[in-house]
Protein backbone atom coordinates (compact mmCIF):
# COMPACT_ATOMS: atom_id res chain seq x y z
CA UNK A 1 0.00 0.00 0.00
CA UNK A 2 1.49 3.13 -1.01
CA UNK A 3 0.88 5.83 1.71
CA UNK A 4 -0.16 9.50 0.67
CA UNK A 5 -2.08 10.54 -1.80
CA UNK A 6 -5.00 8.69 -0.73
CA UNK A 7 -7.69 11.30 -2.15
CA UNK A 8 -7.92 8.96 -5.41
CA UNK A 9 -9.85 6.75 -3.28
CA UNK A 10 -12.53 9.23 -2.37
CA UNK A 11 -15.52 8.96 -4.41
CA UNK A 12 -16.00 11.51 -7.72
CA UNK A 13 -18.96 12.97 -8.77
CA UNK A 14 -18.70 10.36 -11.75
CA UNK A 15 -18.96 7.34 -9.17
CA UNK A 16 -22.26 5.53 -9.15
CA UNK A 17 -24.23 6.60 -5.76
CA UNK A 18 -25.60 2.63 -5.57
CA UNK A 19 -24.69 0.46 -3.26
CA UNK A 20 -22.34 -1.88 -4.23
CA UNK A 21 -22.89 -6.48 -4.73
CA UNK A 22 -20.19 -5.93 -1.42
CA UNK A 23 -21.82 -3.43 0.15
CA UNK A 24 -25.26 -5.79 0.00
CA UNK A 25 -22.78 -8.72 1.24
CA UNK A 26 -22.29 -7.00 4.59
CA UNK A 27 -26.14 -6.67 5.17
CA UNK A 28 -26.44 -10.15 5.61
CA UNK A 29 -24.36 -10.32 8.07
CA UNK A 30 -26.60 -8.12 9.98
CA UNK A 31 -29.54 -9.97 9.27
CA UNK A 32 -28.00 -13.07 11.27
CA UNK A 33 -26.74 -10.07 14.26
CA UNK A 34 -30.24 -8.87 14.33
CA UNK A 35 -31.69 -12.09 14.55
CA UNK A 36 -29.27 -12.81 17.50
CA UNK A 37 -30.17 -9.56 19.37
CA UNK A 38 -34.23 -10.63 19.00
CA UNK A 39 -33.20 -14.04 20.09
CA UNK A 40 -31.77 -13.03 23.61
CA UNK A 41 -34.29 -10.75 24.09
CA UNK A 42 -37.04 -13.30 23.61
CA UNK A 43 -35.35 -15.81 25.53
CA UNK A 44 -35.05 -13.14 28.12
CA UNK A 45 -38.76 -12.08 28.22
CA UNK A 46 -39.52 -16.23 27.82
CA UNK A 47 -38.33 -16.44 31.67
CA UNK A 48 -39.48 -13.52 32.96
CA UNK A 49 -37.18 -13.15 35.76
CA UNK A 50 -36.99 -10.63 38.03
CA UNK A 51 -33.86 -9.33 35.74
CA UNK A 52 -36.30 -8.83 32.63
CA UNK A 53 -35.72 -5.31 32.59
CA UNK A 54 -32.10 -5.42 32.71
CA UNK A 55 -31.88 -7.88 30.02
CA UNK A 56 -34.08 -5.40 27.64
CA UNK A 57 -31.00 -2.27 28.26
CA UNK A 58 -28.44 -5.08 27.49
CA UNK A 59 -29.68 -6.26 24.32
CA UNK A 60 -30.13 -2.45 23.27
CA UNK A 61 -26.53 -2.21 24.38
CA UNK A 62 -25.62 -4.56 21.78
CA UNK A 63 -28.18 -2.98 19.16
CA UNK A 64 -27.02 0.33 19.34
CA UNK A 65 -23.76 -0.29 19.17
CA UNK A 66 -24.03 -2.45 15.96
CA UNK A 67 -26.05 0.28 14.30
CA UNK A 68 -23.20 2.69 15.30
CA UNK A 69 -20.97 0.10 13.60
CA UNK A 70 -23.19 0.14 10.37
CA UNK A 71 -23.87 3.50 10.06
CA UNK A 72 -20.23 4.54 10.44
CA UNK A 73 -19.08 1.76 7.29
CA UNK A 74 -22.06 3.52 5.28
CA UNK A 75 -20.80 6.95 6.16
CA UNK A 76 -17.33 5.33 4.59
CA UNK A 77 -18.36 3.83 1.63
CA UNK A 78 -20.13 7.05 0.80
CA UNK A 79 -17.23 9.03 1.38
CA UNK A 80 -14.62 6.93 -0.24
CA UNK A 81 -15.17 4.91 -3.50
CA UNK A 82 -16.17 1.48 -2.14
CA UNK A 83 -15.05 0.30 -5.77
CA UNK A 84 -11.52 0.72 -4.90
CA UNK A 85 -9.58 -2.49 -3.97
CA UNK A 86 -8.02 -0.84 -0.21
CA UNK A 87 -12.11 0.12 0.41
CA UNK A 88 -13.48 -3.31 -0.22
CA UNK A 89 -10.53 -4.42 1.86
CA UNK A 90 -12.01 -2.63 4.48
CA UNK A 91 -15.10 -3.31 4.20
CA UNK A 92 -14.53 -7.45 4.18
CA UNK A 93 -13.13 -6.85 7.76
CA UNK A 94 -15.58 -4.69 9.18
CA UNK A 95 -17.85 -7.59 7.51
CA UNK A 96 -15.89 -10.38 9.13
CA UNK A 97 -15.67 -8.35 12.74
CA UNK A 98 -19.37 -7.85 13.00
CA UNK A 99 -19.72 -11.37 12.15
CA UNK A 100 -17.92 -12.02 15.30
CA UNK A 101 -19.84 -9.67 16.92
CA UNK A 102 -23.11 -11.50 15.78
CA UNK A 103 -21.80 -14.69 17.14
CA UNK A 104 -20.72 -12.84 20.59
CA UNK A 105 -24.03 -11.29 21.19
CA UNK A 106 -25.73 -14.06 23.02
CA UNK A 107 -23.11 -14.32 25.61
CA UNK A 108 -21.84 -10.75 25.26
CA UNK A 109 -22.51 -9.87 28.90
CA UNK A 110 -21.27 -13.15 29.77
CA UNK A 111 -18.36 -15.37 28.95
CA UNK A 112 -17.75 -13.67 25.25
CA UNK A 113 -17.85 -10.45 26.38
CA UNK A 114 -13.97 -9.49 25.61
CA UNK A 115 -14.66 -11.08 21.68
CA UNK A 116 -17.90 -8.68 21.73
CA UNK A 117 -15.53 -5.73 22.84
CA UNK A 118 -12.60 -6.12 21.10
CA UNK A 119 -14.22 -6.82 17.70
CA UNK A 120 -15.84 -3.47 18.24
CA UNK A 121 -13.05 -1.39 19.27
CA UNK A 122 -10.42 -2.90 16.21
CA UNK A 123 -13.41 -2.28 13.73
CA UNK A 124 -13.69 1.28 14.93
CA UNK A 125 -10.06 2.09 15.08
CA UNK A 126 -8.61 -0.42 11.85
CA UNK A 127 -11.29 1.80 9.34
CA UNK A 128 -9.86 5.54 9.89
CA UNK A 129 -6.70 4.84 11.02
CA UNK A 130 -6.03 2.97 7.25
CA UNK A 131 -8.13 5.04 5.50
CA UNK A 132 -6.48 8.26 7.36
CA UNK A 133 -3.02 6.92 6.20
CA UNK A 134 -3.70 6.93 2.76
CA UNK A 135 -4.55 10.93 3.15
CA UNK A 136 -1.72 11.61 4.58
CA UNK A 137 -0.96 15.61 3.67
CA UNK A 138 -4.46 15.95 2.17
CA UNK A 139 -6.69 18.34 4.70
CA UNK A 140 -9.66 15.79 4.69
CA UNK A 141 -7.37 13.31 7.01
CA UNK A 142 -8.14 15.41 9.88
CA UNK A 143 -11.52 13.40 10.19
CA UNK A 144 -9.46 10.15 10.70
CA UNK A 145 -7.62 11.50 13.17
CA UNK A 146 -10.65 12.99 15.34
CA UNK A 147 -12.51 9.63 14.83
CA UNK A 148 -9.04 7.71 16.17
CA UNK A 149 -8.98 9.67 18.88
CA UNK A 150 -12.26 9.44 20.13
CA UNK A 151 -12.31 5.39 19.69
CA UNK A 152 -8.70 5.79 22.01
CA UNK A 153 -10.66 7.39 24.71
CA UNK A 154 -13.75 4.96 24.52
CA UNK A 155 -11.88 2.07 24.31
CA UNK A 156 -10.84 1.28 27.96
CA UNK A 157 -14.27 0.95 29.07
CA UNK A 158 -14.72 -1.00 26.53
CA UNK A 159 -12.01 -3.32 27.52
CA UNK A 160 -12.41 -2.69 31.20
CA UNK A 161 -16.06 -3.92 30.82
CA UNK A 162 -15.51 -7.07 29.35
CA UNK A 163 -12.92 -7.79 32.03
CA UNK A 164 -15.74 -7.49 34.55
CA UNK A 165 -19.22 -8.75 35.52
CA UNK A 166 -22.45 -8.49 36.29
CA UNK A 167 -24.32 -4.91 36.04
CA UNK A 168 -20.65 -3.02 36.08
CA UNK A 169 -20.28 -4.74 32.41
CA UNK A 170 -23.25 -3.22 31.71
CA UNK A 171 -22.48 0.29 33.50
CA UNK A 172 -19.37 0.70 31.81
CA UNK A 173 -20.37 -0.58 28.41
CA UNK A 174 -23.36 2.35 28.57
CA UNK A 175 -21.06 5.19 29.39
CA UNK A 176 -18.43 3.62 26.46
CA UNK A 177 -22.01 4.06 24.47
CA UNK A 178 -23.09 7.02 25.43
CA UNK A 179 -19.23 8.59 24.99
CA UNK A 180 -19.31 7.42 21.16
CA UNK A 181 -23.00 8.63 20.14
CA UNK A 182 -22.15 11.88 21.81
CA UNK A 183 -18.80 11.85 19.87
CA UNK A 184 -21.22 11.19 16.68
CA UNK A 185 -23.60 13.80 17.41
CA UNK A 186 -20.78 16.39 18.37
CA UNK A 187 -18.77 15.32 14.57
CA UNK A 188 -16.36 13.98 16.65
CA UNK A 189 -14.54 17.31 18.76
CA UNK A 190 -10.86 16.55 19.32
CA UNK A 191 -7.98 19.20 20.98
CA UNK A 192 -6.02 21.03 18.11
CA UNK A 193 -8.53 19.97 15.37
CA UNK A 194 -12.00 20.85 16.88
CA UNK A 195 -15.26 19.59 15.24
CA UNK A 196 -15.99 17.95 11.91
CA UNK A 197 -17.49 20.91 9.89
CA UNK A 198 -20.30 20.15 6.89
CA UNK A 199 -17.76 21.33 4.19
CA UNK A 200 -15.48 18.51 5.23
CA UNK A 201 -17.89 15.94 5.04
CA UNK A 202 -18.53 15.25 1.02
CA UNK A 203 -20.43 12.34 1.08
CA UNK A 204 -23.35 10.70 -1.96
CA UNK A 205 -26.64 11.70 -0.49
CA UNK A 206 -28.12 9.45 -2.65
CA UNK A 207 -25.96 6.73 -1.84
CA UNK A 208 -27.08 6.81 2.10
CA UNK A 209 -30.24 6.91 1.26
CA UNK A 210 -30.13 3.80 -0.35
CA UNK A 211 -28.49 2.29 2.46
CA UNK A 212 -30.89 3.44 5.11
CA UNK A 213 -33.74 2.03 3.32
CA UNK A 214 -31.90 -0.97 2.76
CA UNK A 215 -31.39 -1.78 6.40
CA UNK A 216 -34.97 -1.08 7.02
CA UNK A 217 -35.47 -4.01 4.80
CA UNK A 218 -32.56 -6.28 6.79
CA UNK A 219 -35.05 -5.02 9.99
CA UNK A 220 -38.18 -6.35 8.16
CA UNK A 221 -36.33 -9.53 6.98
CA UNK A 222 -35.23 -9.72 10.23
CA UNK A 223 -38.65 -9.82 11.25
CA UNK A 224 -39.98 -12.53 8.59
CA UNK A 225 -37.17 -14.98 9.70
CA UNK A 226 -37.78 -15.13 13.40
CA UNK A 227 -41.38 -15.11 12.90
CA UNK A 228 -41.06 -17.79 10.47
CA UNK A 229 -38.83 -19.83 12.32
CA UNK A 230 -40.84 -19.65 15.48
CA UNK A 231 -44.39 -20.96 13.44
CA UNK A 232 -42.60 -23.47 11.86
CA UNK A 233 -41.39 -24.92 15.04
CA UNK A 234 -45.09 -24.77 16.76
CA UNK A 235 -48.11 -26.89 16.49
CA UNK A 236 -50.02 -24.76 13.33
CA UNK A 237 -52.77 -24.68 16.02
CA UNK A 238 -55.31 -22.15 14.50
CA UNK A 239 -54.41 -19.64 17.28
CA UNK A 240 -50.83 -20.43 16.41
CA UNK A 241 -51.20 -19.93 12.46
CA UNK A 242 -53.92 -16.61 13.30
CA UNK A 243 -50.64 -15.03 15.00
CA UNK A 244 -48.12 -16.20 12.03
CA UNK A 245 -50.80 -14.03 9.45
CA UNK A 246 -51.28 -11.30 12.08
CA UNK A 247 -47.38 -11.09 11.82
CA UNK A 248 -47.01 -10.99 8.89
CA UNK A 249 -49.17 -8.58 7.88
CA UNK A 250 -47.81 -6.16 10.60
CA UNK A 251 -44.38 -6.89 8.07
CA UNK A 252 -46.07 -5.32 5.41
CA UNK A 253 -47.80 -2.39 6.71
CA UNK A 254 -44.39 -1.60 8.55
CA UNK A 255 -43.17 -1.35 4.88
CA UNK A 256 -45.63 0.18 3.41
CA UNK A 257 -46.17 3.05 5.94
CA UNK A 258 -42.39 3.63 6.27
CA UNK A 259 -42.38 3.89 2.15
CA UNK A 260 -45.26 5.97 1.77
CA UNK A 261 -44.23 9.34 0.25
CA UNK A 262 -41.10 10.28 2.26
CA UNK A 263 -39.25 6.40 2.14
CA UNK A 264 -39.42 7.19 -1.90
CA UNK A 265 -38.63 10.67 -1.66
CA UNK A 266 -35.43 10.10 0.65
CA UNK A 267 -32.86 10.33 -2.58
CA UNK A 268 -34.27 13.65 -3.26
CA UNK A 269 -34.61 14.97 0.20
CA UNK A 270 -31.01 14.68 0.51
CA UNK A 271 -30.27 16.52 -2.57
CA UNK A 272 -32.95 19.35 -1.40
CA UNK A 273 -31.94 19.81 2.17
CA UNK A 274 -30.24 23.19 3.28
CA UNK A 275 -27.33 21.45 5.03
CA UNK A 276 -27.38 17.60 3.66
CA UNK A 277 -24.85 16.99 6.08
CA UNK A 278 -27.15 17.81 9.00
CA UNK A 279 -29.76 16.12 7.58
CA UNK A 280 -27.62 12.68 7.04
CA UNK A 281 -26.99 13.61 11.04
CA UNK A 282 -30.48 13.80 11.75
CA UNK A 283 -31.89 10.53 9.37
CA UNK A 284 -29.36 8.08 11.41
CA UNK A 285 -30.60 8.72 14.63
CA UNK A 286 -34.20 8.54 13.02
CA UNK A 287 -33.67 5.11 10.99
CA UNK A 288 -32.21 3.79 14.09
CA UNK A 289 -35.40 4.77 15.82
CA UNK A 290 -37.05 3.03 13.29
CA UNK A 291 -35.46 -0.24 13.03
CA UNK A 292 -35.24 -0.43 17.19
CA UNK A 293 -38.94 -0.25 16.45
CA UNK A 294 -39.03 -3.15 13.86
CA UNK A 295 -36.42 -4.93 15.94
CA UNK A 296 -38.70 -5.00 18.92
CA UNK A 297 -41.91 -5.28 17.20
CA UNK A 298 -40.23 -8.82 15.67
CA UNK A 299 -39.70 -10.07 19.41
CA UNK A 300 -42.74 -9.42 20.60
CA UNK A 301 -44.46 -11.32 17.44
CA UNK A 302 -42.06 -14.28 17.49
CA UNK A 303 -43.68 -14.49 21.46
CA UNK A 304 -47.06 -14.56 19.87
CA UNK A 305 -46.30 -17.07 17.53
CA UNK A 306 -45.28 -19.56 20.00
CA UNK A 307 -47.86 -18.61 22.82
CA UNK A 308 -50.88 -16.99 20.95
CA UNK A 309 -53.28 -17.74 24.34
CA UNK A 310 -53.09 -17.45 27.96
CA UNK A 311 -52.11 -14.57 30.64
CA UNK A 312 -49.83 -11.52 28.28
CA UNK A 313 -47.16 -10.06 30.91
CA UNK A 314 -46.90 -6.52 31.19
CA UNK A 315 -43.31 -7.64 29.54
CA UNK A 316 -45.03 -9.33 26.43
CA UNK A 317 -47.15 -6.03 25.92
CA UNK A 318 -44.38 -3.65 26.14
CA UNK A 319 -42.96 -5.45 23.19
CA UNK A 320 -46.16 -6.09 21.09
CA UNK A 321 -47.05 -2.41 21.74
CA UNK A 322 -44.03 -0.66 22.10
CA UNK A 323 -42.28 -1.87 18.79
CA UNK A 324 -45.17 -0.31 16.55
CA UNK A 325 -45.12 2.87 19.00
CA UNK A 326 -41.27 3.08 18.57
CA UNK A 327 -41.67 2.63 14.35
CA UNK A 328 -44.21 5.17 14.10
CA UNK A 329 -42.62 7.72 16.62
CA UNK A 330 -39.09 7.64 14.08
CA UNK A 331 -41.58 7.64 11.21
CA UNK A 332 -43.17 11.00 12.56
CA UNK A 333 -39.53 11.78 12.61
CA UNK A 334 -39.20 10.82 9.09
CA UNK A 335 -42.13 12.70 7.65
CA UNK A 336 -41.06 15.85 9.29
CA UNK A 337 -37.08 15.56 8.08
CA UNK A 338 -38.52 15.34 4.57
CA UNK A 339 -41.74 17.37 4.22
CA UNK A 340 -41.40 19.58 7.41
CA UNK A 341 -44.60 18.58 8.70
CA UNK A 342 -45.64 16.07 11.14
CA UNK A 343 -48.14 13.72 9.84
CA UNK A 344 -51.48 13.56 12.13
CA UNK A 345 -51.72 10.14 11.29
CA UNK A 346 -48.90 9.10 12.97
CA UNK A 347 -49.41 10.98 15.95
CA UNK A 348 -53.08 10.00 16.36
CA UNK A 349 -51.08 6.32 16.08
CA UNK A 350 -49.33 7.04 18.44
CA UNK A 351 -52.14 7.77 20.77
CA UNK A 352 -54.02 4.60 20.20
CA UNK A 353 -51.66 2.74 21.26
CA UNK A 354 -50.83 4.41 24.34
CA UNK A 355 -54.59 4.35 24.96
CA UNK A 356 -55.10 1.12 24.59
CA UNK A 357 -52.02 -0.17 26.23
CA UNK A 358 -53.69 -0.87 29.68
CA UNK A 359 -56.66 -2.93 28.42
CA UNK A 360 -54.16 -4.91 26.63
CA UNK A 361 -53.07 -6.86 30.21
CA UNK A 362 -56.54 -8.18 30.19
CA UNK A 363 -56.74 -10.10 26.70
CA UNK A 364 -54.18 -13.07 25.29
CA UNK A 365 -51.38 -11.63 23.64
CA UNK A 366 -53.50 -12.57 20.08
CA UNK A 367 -55.36 -9.65 20.43
CA UNK A 368 -52.99 -7.71 21.52
CA UNK A 369 -50.97 -8.82 18.42
CA UNK A 370 -54.60 -7.82 16.44
CA UNK A 371 -54.63 -4.58 18.10
CA UNK A 372 -51.60 -3.02 16.97
CA UNK A 373 -51.86 -4.32 13.61
CA UNK A 374 -55.17 -2.86 13.53
CA UNK A 375 -54.07 0.34 14.32
CA UNK A 376 -51.86 0.03 11.15
CA UNK A 377 -53.68 -1.00 8.91
CA UNK A 378 -55.87 2.44 9.62
CA UNK A 379 -52.89 4.38 9.07
CA UNK A 380 -52.12 2.39 5.88
CA UNK A 381 -55.49 3.00 4.49
CA UNK A 382 -55.65 7.11 5.50
CA UNK A 383 -52.74 7.43 4.05
CA UNK A 384 -54.39 5.78 0.41
CA UNK A 385 -57.30 7.51 0.98
CA UNK A 386 -55.19 10.91 1.97
CA UNK A 387 -53.35 11.05 -1.80
CA UNK A 388 -55.83 9.84 -3.72
CA UNK A 389 -55.75 11.52 -6.65
CA UNK A 390 -53.45 14.11 -5.66
CA UNK A 391 -50.28 15.05 -7.28
CA UNK A 392 -47.48 13.34 -5.03
CA UNK A 393 -45.55 16.10 -2.96
CA UNK A 394 -42.02 17.21 -3.13
CA UNK A 395 -39.48 17.21 -0.40
CA UNK A 396 -39.45 20.41 1.67
CA UNK A 397 -36.84 19.48 4.61
CA UNK A 398 -36.17 21.86 7.03
CA UNK A 399 -32.95 20.66 7.75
Amino acid sequence: MVLGGGAELLRREESSPRATFLELFLDLVYVFALTRVSQRLVHDLTQLDQEVFLEALRALVLLLTLWLLWSMTTLMTSRFDPERPLVQAVVVVTMFGSMVMAVAVPQAFGQHGLMFALAYVVLQFVRPFVLGLTLRGDPRQRISVRLVFWVLCTAPLWIVGALVTGDLRLLLWGLALVADYLGHLLRWPTPGLGSSTSAEWAFAGEHIAERYQQFFLIALGESILVTGFAFSGGDFTAAQSAAFLIAFTTTVLLWRVYFFQAGFLLAEAFHTARDPSRFAWSATYTHLMIVAGVVTTAVGYELVVARPLGHTDGAWVGVIIGGPLLFLAGRARFGYEVFGTLLRSRLIGIVALVAVTPGMLFVPPLAVAGTASTILLAIALHDLVRVRGRRPKPPASPL
